[in-house]
């Protein structure tokens, strides 16, 4: 009985604060001092005070006592920084015209089943010729045996380490983890690559995260940077490491949302040349050097290194949220233009997608249940959630005319003719890109991962 009690919903945990959040239904986690009761934010919930809190006006997630908001601002760590020398605003966004910009998006339960039968005939029609299955064969490394083997982890940590198997090991590379959170993918290419030199790691994310794995490879031969910055804004040119390293990179990703994907490709491809695709890359390059030439001949190398191609030997992606895509940032606008389809039809898809998970009901029902149970579940069981599904509703009118397994299957086949168009993208680029399955859909409802090597 004293374990229910003391379990974060039906009682505070050990030495944790005793203010129950009624918003999350479950009692403050953060640390108290000793001899006390409530943590300093809800220090005075059990009495009147004349001191008052407010929300923070930087971040109102969390409030100050209001005599004290000077001070707090000088130090809170929500107060926004100078802005580092890679951060270049909206260089990776990409961009639309006017007529696309004024597009009406309309959600999938506003229309009617002859327009969602049209859609679906469309998608269906863009897809002939492609190929529409994954490359099978799930991979593994032996870096993650002892882990795989180790009783202490549980369940979800198994789901998470059977996704971190990877190709494109190898010496003298930086590998960049975009989306990297906690670093776990960095820290597991790290172990498979002990015996190698000159590796580094980049960390990409853009809020300050709890509980990193950095700090494990601090006496170790491999550097390990994390960058706090929006894939948006991030020249990965100016990057000091890759500046005075040279290095190939190999970038990474697991469970890159949506719009983050295309970021991301933009940001290893495009390097600040917005929609210039019409352009063959080889082209391109061409008359870049050419002009580099003609009107800059004494730039200093420096100079010359930032204005270069950065060397992408591979990418290695795990898809996931295509719900989250958006027309503006998608790689794959002249893939969809070629087969007659445009903004309007992306948006449809896009939301569509969703059904390919709709197994998600049944996680959200899981976590009801286990609410009622006073069961924990931790925030990165949370994060999976948030992965494997989303709040796209299923019209009446499609839910009574196509059953749950062909809606699932639309779903995946919207999935695909979005990543069609980034392979479409990576090939036009030199390289040779493919989708296959990592990992098995009992691990992950978003088991496809976009791969690509140079030709």
């Amino acid at each position: 009985m004293a374990e229910t009690a003391s379990d974060g919903v039906a009682g505070p945990l050990p030495g944790r604060c005793a203010f129950y959040v009624v918003k999350k239904k479950r009692y403050c986690k953060m640390v108290v001092g000793r001899g006390k009761t409530f943590c300093g934010e809800h220090a005075n919930a059990d009495k009147e005070s004349e001191r008052k809190r407010i929300p923070c006006p930087l971040d109102p997630k969390h409030t100050v006592f209001e005599d004290s908001l000077a001070k707090h601002l000088k130090k809170c760590n929500s107060k926004e920084k100078p802005k580092p020398v890679y951060y270049v605003k909206d260089i990776n966004a990409g961009s639309i015209n006017e007529e696309e910009d004024a597009v009406d998006e309309v959600s999938i339960a506003d229309r009617t089943k002859e327009e969602l039968d049209d859609l679906i005939g469309r998608m269906k029609t863009a897809l002939q010729g492609l190929s529409i299955k994954p490359v099978s064969g799930i991979l593994s490394h032996p870096a993650l045996n002892e882990a795989l083997s180790d009783p202490k982890n549980g369940n979800f940590a198994f789901k998470h380490l059977k996704q971190q198997a990877l190709e494109l090991l190898g010496p003298h590379r930086c590998y960049v983890e975009f989306g990297a959170g906690k670093g776990k993918l960095s820290h597991w290419i790290h172990v498979a690559l002990q015996k190698a030199e000159d590796v580094h790691f980049l960390l990409v994310e853009r809020s300050s995260t709890r509980f990193k794995v950095d700090g494990k490879h601090k006496n170790t031969d491999s550097a390990f940077d994390r960058l706090q910055v929006d894939i948006q804004h991030l020249d990965l040119r100016k990057v000091p490491i890759l500046r005075e390293k040279g290095l190939p990179v190999i970038a990474v990703g697991k469970h890159l949302c949506g719009a983050a994907t295309d970021l991301a490709l933009r940001c290893l491809f495009e390097h600040g040349l917005k929609d210039k695709d019409s352009q063959p890359p080889t082209k391109r390059i061409k008359l870049s050097e050419r002009a580099e030439e003609e009107t800059a001949p004494d730039i200093p190398a420096d100079d010359k290194e930032i204005r270069g191609q950065l060397a992408v030997s591979g990418v290695a992606i795990a898809l996931c949220c295509h719900h989250r895509c958006d027309w503006k940032h998608y790689v794959g606008k002249e893939f969809f233009r070629e087969r007659g389809l445009g903004p309007r039809e992306f948006a449809a898809f896009q939301r569509m997608s969703s059904w390919a998970t709709c197994g998600m009901s049944r996680v959200s029902h899981a976590h009801k249940k286990s609410l009622q149970e006073n069961v924990s579940i931790t925030e990165d069981e949370e994060e999976q959630a948030e992965h494997d599904g989303s709040d796209e509703t299923v019209p009446d009118n499609l839910n009574s005319a196509v059953s749950a397994e062909e809606r699932e299957h639309i779903g995946r086949l919207c999935k695909m003719l979005i990543d069609h168009g980034r392979l479409h993208y990576l090939q036009r680029r030199g390289f040779k890109s493919n989708l296959r399955y990592y990992t098995t859909r009992d691990v992950s409802l978003e088991n496809v991962l976009l791969t690509a090597v140079p030709v």
